[in-house]
Protein backbone atom coordinates (compact mmCIF):
# COMPACT_ATOMS: atom_id res chain seq x y z
CA UNK A 1 0.00 0.00 0.00
CA UNK A 2 2.65 2.76 0.98
CA UNK A 3 4.83 1.54 -2.42
CA UNK A 4 2.09 3.65 -4.72
CA UNK A 5 1.79 6.54 -2.42
CA UNK A 6 2.95 9.85 -4.34
CA UNK A 7 6.46 11.10 -2.46
CA UNK A 8 5.86 14.41 -1.55
CA UNK A 9 8.63 16.86 -2.56
CA UNK A 10 11.15 18.95 -0.03
CA UNK A 11 10.46 21.95 -2.03
CA UNK A 12 6.84 21.62 -1.33
CA UNK A 13 6.55 21.06 1.92
CA UNK A 14 5.54 24.88 2.99
CA UNK A 15 4.19 26.09 -0.21
CA UNK A 16 5.18 28.98 -2.40
CA UNK A 17 4.29 31.50 -5.39
CA UNK A 18 6.81 34.47 -6.24
CA UNK A 19 7.10 36.17 -9.77
CA UNK A 20 9.71 38.76 -11.05
CA UNK A 21 8.61 41.01 -14.17
CA UNK A 22 10.38 43.54 -16.13
CA UNK A 23 8.86 46.83 -17.10
CA UNK A 24 10.43 49.92 -18.70
CA UNK A 25 12.65 51.08 -16.49
CA UNK A 26 11.54 49.48 -13.43
CA UNK A 27 11.18 46.28 -12.28
CA UNK A 28 8.61 44.51 -9.99
CA UNK A 29 8.40 41.12 -7.67
CA UNK A 30 5.39 39.53 -5.96
CA UNK A 31 5.70 36.68 -3.39
CA UNK A 32 2.24 35.14 -1.66
CA UNK A 33 2.06 35.39 2.16
CA UNK A 34 1.13 31.64 3.03
CA UNK A 35 3.31 29.33 5.31
CA UNK A 36 2.15 26.08 5.79
CA UNK A 37 3.03 22.33 6.56
CA UNK A 38 1.72 20.69 3.52
CA UNK A 39 -2.32 21.13 3.39
CA UNK A 40 -2.37 23.14 6.73
CA UNK A 41 -2.17 26.72 7.00
CA UNK A 42 0.05 28.31 9.93
CA UNK A 43 -0.03 31.83 9.32
CA UNK A 44 -0.24 34.40 6.76
CA UNK A 45 2.29 37.07 6.85
CA UNK A 46 5.28 34.89 6.22
CA UNK A 47 8.29 37.25 4.63
CA UNK A 48 9.28 35.53 0.94
CA UNK A 49 10.83 38.67 -0.23
CA UNK A 50 13.74 40.63 1.60
CA UNK A 51 15.32 43.49 0.83
CA UNK A 52 19.20 43.66 -0.56
CA UNK A 53 19.56 47.48 -1.21
CA UNK A 54 17.57 50.51 -2.27
CA UNK A 55 17.34 48.63 -5.82
CA UNK A 56 17.40 44.98 -4.97
CA UNK A 57 15.02 42.39 -3.52
CA UNK A 58 15.67 38.72 -3.38
CA UNK A 59 12.48 36.16 -3.44
CA UNK A 60 13.33 32.71 -1.44
CA UNK A 61 10.89 30.15 -1.91
CA UNK A 62 11.32 26.54 -0.82
CA UNK A 63 11.59 25.14 2.89
CA UNK A 64 10.83 28.03 5.02
CA UNK A 65 13.55 26.99 7.68
CA UNK A 66 16.19 27.65 4.87
CA UNK A 67 14.49 30.47 3.82
CA UNK A 68 15.50 32.03 6.66
CA UNK A 69 19.29 30.20 6.61
CA UNK A 70 19.92 31.86 3.30
CA UNK A 71 18.43 35.07 3.75
CA UNK A 72 20.25 35.85 6.86
CA UNK A 73 23.35 34.51 4.92
CA UNK A 74 23.18 36.80 2.38
CA UNK A 75 22.52 39.55 4.18
CA UNK A 76 25.80 38.80 6.01
CA UNK A 77 28.27 38.27 2.85
CA UNK A 78 26.02 41.19 0.86
CA UNK A 79 27.08 43.54 4.09
CA UNK A 80 30.97 42.05 3.75
CA UNK A 81 30.68 42.64 -0.21
CA UNK A 82 29.20 46.53 0.76
CA UNK A 83 32.39 46.53 3.20
CA UNK A 84 35.39 45.15 1.38
CA UNK A 85 34.07 47.06 -2.01
CA UNK A 86 32.66 50.30 -0.46
CA UNK A 87 29.78 50.55 -3.00
CA UNK A 88 26.34 48.66 -3.58
CA UNK A 89 26.20 45.60 -5.19
CA UNK A 90 25.14 45.30 -8.37
CA UNK A 91 21.96 42.80 -9.35
CA UNK A 92 24.06 40.84 -11.71
CA UNK A 93 27.13 40.37 -9.31
CA UNK A 94 24.00 39.48 -6.59
CA UNK A 95 23.00 36.53 -8.65
CA UNK A 96 26.49 35.01 -8.97
CA UNK A 97 27.27 35.60 -5.36
CA UNK A 98 24.25 33.32 -4.72
CA UNK A 99 24.81 31.12 -7.34
CA UNK A 100 28.29 30.32 -5.70
CA UNK A 101 26.47 30.04 -2.19
CA UNK A 102 24.00 27.76 -3.14
CA UNK A 103 26.55 25.48 -5.52
CA UNK A 104 29.06 25.34 -2.16
CA UNK A 105 26.43 23.27 -0.73
CA UNK A 106 25.14 21.41 -3.70
CA UNK A 107 25.56 17.85 -1.99
CA UNK A 108 23.42 18.61 1.50
CA UNK A 109 21.50 22.07 -0.85
CA UNK A 110 19.59 24.15 0.97
CA UNK A 111 15.85 23.93 -0.57
CA UNK A 112 15.58 27.24 -1.88
CA UNK A 113 14.96 28.52 -5.55
CA UNK A 114 16.15 31.96 -5.23
CA UNK A 115 14.77 34.77 -7.61
CA UNK A 116 16.37 37.80 -7.95
CA UNK A 117 14.92 41.60 -9.08
CA UNK A 118 16.63 44.88 -9.47
CA UNK A 119 18.12 47.57 -10.87
CA UNK A 120 21.49 48.22 -12.07
CA UNK A 121 22.95 51.05 -9.22
CA UNK A 122 24.51 53.15 -12.02
CA UNK A 123 22.53 52.68 -15.45
CA UNK A 124 19.29 51.93 -13.96
CA UNK A 125 18.41 48.79 -16.17
CA UNK A 126 16.24 46.64 -15.15
CA UNK A 127 17.35 42.87 -14.20
CA UNK A 128 15.55 39.89 -13.53
CA UNK A 129 17.48 35.92 -12.71
CA UNK A 130 16.25 32.95 -10.97
CA UNK A 131 17.89 29.98 -9.72
CA UNK A 132 17.33 25.90 -8.72
CA UNK A 133 18.32 24.58 -5.66
CA UNK A 134 22.27 24.41 -6.64
CA UNK A 135 22.59 27.81 -8.19
CA UNK A 136 21.78 27.15 -12.01
CA UNK A 137 20.78 30.53 -13.00
CA UNK A 138 18.57 31.93 -15.42
CA UNK A 139 18.58 35.57 -16.41
CA UNK A 140 14.97 36.71 -18.57
CA UNK A 141 14.20 39.38 -20.85
CA UNK A 142 10.24 39.66 -19.57
CA UNK A 143 9.67 37.43 -16.30
CA UNK A 144 10.83 34.45 -13.63
CA UNK A 145 8.48 32.18 -12.11
CA UNK A 146 9.23 30.21 -8.98
CA UNK A 147 7.25 27.80 -6.39
CA UNK A 148 4.63 25.40 -6.31
CA UNK A 149 1.93 26.80 -8.91
CA UNK A 150 4.57 27.50 -11.19
CA UNK A 151 3.11 26.22 -14.31
CA UNK A 152 0.01 28.29 -13.64
CA UNK A 153 2.33 31.36 -13.29
CA UNK A 154 4.14 30.73 -16.42
CA UNK A 155 0.38 30.52 -18.17
CA UNK A 156 -0.52 33.76 -16.41
CA UNK A 157 2.66 36.02 -17.52
CA UNK A 158 2.85 34.59 -20.75
CA UNK A 159 -1.23 35.96 -21.40
CA UNK A 160 -0.38 39.33 -19.81
CA UNK A 161 2.64 40.67 -20.09
CA UNK A 162 4.05 42.78 -22.64
CA UNK A 163 7.36 45.18 -23.58
CA UNK A 164 8.09 48.13 -21.73
CA UNK A 165 5.48 48.48 -19.56
CA UNK A 166 5.18 51.79 -17.30
CA UNK A 167 5.17 51.29 -13.58
CA UNK A 168 1.45 51.12 -13.09
CA UNK A 169 0.74 48.69 -15.75
CA UNK A 170 3.61 46.68 -14.44
CA UNK A 171 1.97 46.17 -11.05
CA UNK A 172 -1.47 45.44 -12.24
CA UNK A 173 -0.14 42.85 -14.85
CA UNK A 174 2.52 41.23 -11.64
CA UNK A 175 -0.36 41.04 -9.35
CA UNK A 176 -3.10 39.44 -11.84
CA UNK A 177 -0.76 37.04 -12.96
CA UNK A 178 -0.11 35.94 -8.72
CA UNK A 179 -3.43 36.08 -7.61
CA UNK A 180 -5.07 33.73 -10.81
CA UNK A 181 -2.10 31.54 -9.90
CA UNK A 182 -2.52 30.73 -6.79
CA UNK A 183 -5.89 30.37 -6.62
CA UNK A 184 -5.24 27.12 -8.77
CA UNK A 185 -2.97 25.76 -6.20
CA UNK A 186 -3.69 24.51 -2.86
CA UNK A 187 -0.23 25.13 -1.12
CA UNK A 188 0.23 28.81 -1.83
CA UNK A 189 -1.63 32.49 -1.86
CA UNK A 190 -3.80 33.56 1.01
CA UNK A 191 -2.94 37.22 0.24
CA UNK A 192 0.21 38.42 -1.63
CA UNK A 193 3.43 41.30 -1.43
CA UNK A 194 4.37 43.28 -4.04
CA UNK A 195 7.19 45.23 -4.50
CA UNK A 196 7.30 47.80 -7.46
CA UNK A 197 10.89 49.30 -7.66
CA UNK A 198 12.05 52.09 -9.64
CA UNK A 199 14.73 54.43 -10.37
CA UNK A 200 13.98 56.82 -7.24
CA UNK A 201 11.53 54.77 -5.03
CA UNK A 202 10.36 51.14 -4.09
CA UNK A 203 6.60 51.11 -3.48
CA UNK A 204 5.18 48.49 -0.96
CA UNK A 205 1.94 47.04 -1.45
CA UNK A 206 -0.23 44.18 -0.02
CA UNK A 207 -2.62 42.12 -1.66
CA UNK A 208 -6.07 41.05 -0.54
CA UNK A 209 -6.39 37.55 -1.70
CA UNK A 210 -8.76 34.27 -1.52
CA UNK A 211 -8.43 33.23 2.31
CA UNK A 212 -9.37 29.84 1.70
Amino acid sequence: FSANLEKMSIMEYNGAAIIAMKGKDCVAIAADRRFGVQAQTVSTNFQKVFEMNDHLYIGLPGLATDVLTVSNLLKFRLDLYQLRENRKIKPQTCMNMISSLLYERRFAPYFVEPVVAGLDSKTFQPYIAAMDLIGCPMEAEDFVVSGTCSEQMYGMCESLWRPDMPPDDLFETISQALLNAVDRDALSGWGGVVYLIEKDKVTKRILKARMD
